[in-house]
């Protein structure tokens, strides 16, 4: 559910002191009408108010539980025993039971509004039975029953504009999540990791394929626990003709509820893209999908595409989805997928130009860094040689000699590697980033430890992006700093990827206050949609982290 705002919790509270209080001044002006005990009445709202006006205060110092259940619950029983203390079933206060059921259901859902509409419904008439000695009984099942279908209309309005806000929310996610730096694969698993969060599915899964394409892609999201976001296999046209069974523009809902084991209602449902009513199918059918998916419930949704066709499975072991959740994911995919497309025609585009820039970039690199290295290199070899064996300079000679060859290697796989396109992919940027490292260690004495979690997964495209920032981080604190150690930390989990580059506080030096912020990295982070702080870690070292969601 979403969080709710601050200024709405503010309004409940205030309204409910408001009530506290103007119930206390209606018992002082009406006591003398009022066929009740006077002193149980006075003490139970006198009570009341003091318990409203200390919760409206610790709002403002953010106690925990004034975000809690118990609130709701606690009004129930208050609610109660002041109906109780003025008259039962003739009390003027028994409205009261609205306010809690309006907020509960506004705040948690319907699930929530319905039971306290329920409990409010039960005490009310407990608490009329006990208190009248001459219960009105008509008055009270009027009574019951306006509280009753009242309470349950209000939790369903609340509920359902929740709901509108959990799929506008849902909706905004996916949009940004299709950053076209992350690639397609990227943004297809977390899309479909986030519709299985939202339905509250066991499993998410999609079939796909492009035109005259030989094997069928099949991207699986579980409900694992794990970091990595999805799962993708190649499947052949036997092994999908389960899953493609159904019509090219039919959205199927799979619900076997007791109105159709009644024959009141359809287990299997389909409506067409753009239609409004929904048909009856063979429920057999969908039982052994069912069954071959291990789902109490299902929903598959055609997938419009311009150059191949899919579907896309939302499956449940636990509970039933409902028109409603089909008719949002056909809603979700129509305006998620064509984005997707998108994403892949920029990708396609954007590989093409880039293994022209490649070439270009590898003939640049051949003449005018690599070849004036290898000069260099020649000249010392010529200076080296020259040289006296005790000349005091000849141990530099060769270790400039060894630093250039050095170099000159990783210009000429630097120049390979550009020109043949190859991609890092997780094993290859963790070990590149080490191997980085070591340079540093060898030939400036800056030593920089690289630390990253066996679990550690990206993808090609975003592996690429968390090397040149990394890079950029251990070359400032070389450039920047009088550290000799840093300490890098790659980490992830299923919603954030988080790079902490951190260098030690060199002796003698206090730590400063952290008030620069790293150009590059900055603007490298903000392009993939993160976030970057500068602070300083336990010993008072400098520390740049960046999060990138995922």
């Amino acid at each position: 559910m979403p969080m709710t705002d601050h200024a709405d919790l503010t309004m409940i509270f205030g309204m409910r002191l408001l009530l506290a209080v103007t119930a206390l001044l209606t018992l002082f002006i009406n006591i003398e009408h009022m066929d009740v005990p006077p002193l149980p009445a006075w003490l139970a709202l006198s009570l009341y108010v003091v318990h409203s006006a200390v919760l409206f205060l610790l709002l403002y110092v953010n106690v925990p539980v004034t975000h809690g259940r118990l609130i709701f619950w606690l009004d129930v029983l208050w609610y109660g025993l002041i109906v109780l203390c003025t008259g039962g079933g003739e009390s003027y206060f028994f409205p009261f039971f609205f306010f809690v059921i309006l907020t509960s259901s506004f705040q948690r859902g319907l699930d929530e509004g319905a039971r306290i509409t329920l409990a409010s419904c039960l005490l009310l008439g407990l608490v009329s039975v006990v208190a009248d000695h001459a219960l009105n009984t008509p008055k009270l099942l009027l009574r019951m029953t306006f509280v009753m279908a009242l309470g349950y209309m209000i939790a369903y309005w609340g509920g359902l504009s929740l709901l509108q806000k959990r799929r506008l929310a849902l909706l905004r996610e996916v949009s940004q999540q299709a950053n076209p730096r992350f690639g397609v694969d990227h943004t297809v698993a977390s899309i479909l990791e986030k519709a299985r969060v939202f339905f509250g599915a066991s499993s998410c899964i999609l079939v796909m394929r492009e035109n005259g394409a030989e094997h069928w892609q099949l991207r699986t999201a579980l409900n694992s626990g794990g970091g990595r976001p999805g799962y993708v296999s190649q499947m052949s046209e036997a092994a999908v003709a389960p899953l493609m069974g159904f019509g090219a523009r039919q959205s199927v809902l799979y619900a076997p509820s007791l109105r159709a084991r009644l024959r009141l209602g359809h287990a299997l449902s389909a409506i067409e893209r753009g239609g409004m009513r929904w048909q009856g199918l063979d429920a057999a059918s969908g039982a052994a999908l069912a069954e071959l998916l291990d789902a109490r419930s299902f929903i598959s949704v055609s997938i419009p595409l311009r150059k191949g066709e899919g579907r896309i499975y939302v499956v449940s072991t636990s509970h039933h989805f409902f028109r409603s959740d089909a008719r949002f994911l056909m809603h979700l995919v129509a305006h998620v997928f064509p984005l997707v497309e998108n994403i892949a025609l920029l990708d396609t585009l954007a590989s093409g130009a880039a293994f022209r820039e490649r070439q270009k970039i590898a003939r640049d690199l051949h003449d005018t860094t690599i070849q004036p290295y290898i000069g260099l290199r020649h000249g010392l070899n010529a200076l080296r040689a020259s040289a006296a064996p005790d000349n005091p300079l000849v141990g530099e000679l060769d270790k400039l000699i060894d630093m250039s060859t050095q170099v000159i290697a990783d210009l000429r796989h630097m120049a390979q590697s550009v020109k043949s396109g190859v991609q890092r992919e997780e094993l290859e940027l963790v070990f590149a980033l080490r191997r980085q490292a070591e340079q540093l260690k060898k030939f400036f004495g800056l030593d920089v430890e690289i630390v990253a979690d066996q679990a550690f997964h990206v993808s090609d495209r975003l592996a690429a992006e968390v090397f040149q920032i990394v890079n950029e981080g251990m070359s400032n604190m070389r450039k920047h700093t009088t550290a000799r150690g840093g300490r890098v930390v790659l980490a992830r989990d299923a919603h954030m990827l988080t790079i902490s580059i951190e260098n030690e506080r060199a002796a003698g030096v206090a730590a400063q206050a952290a008030d620069f912020m790293p150009v590059s990295i900055t603007e490298r982070t903000q392009a993939l949609g993160g976030t970057v702080q500068v602070g300083h870690g336990a010993n008072g070292a400098t520390l740049v982290r960046v999060d990138i969601p995922v």
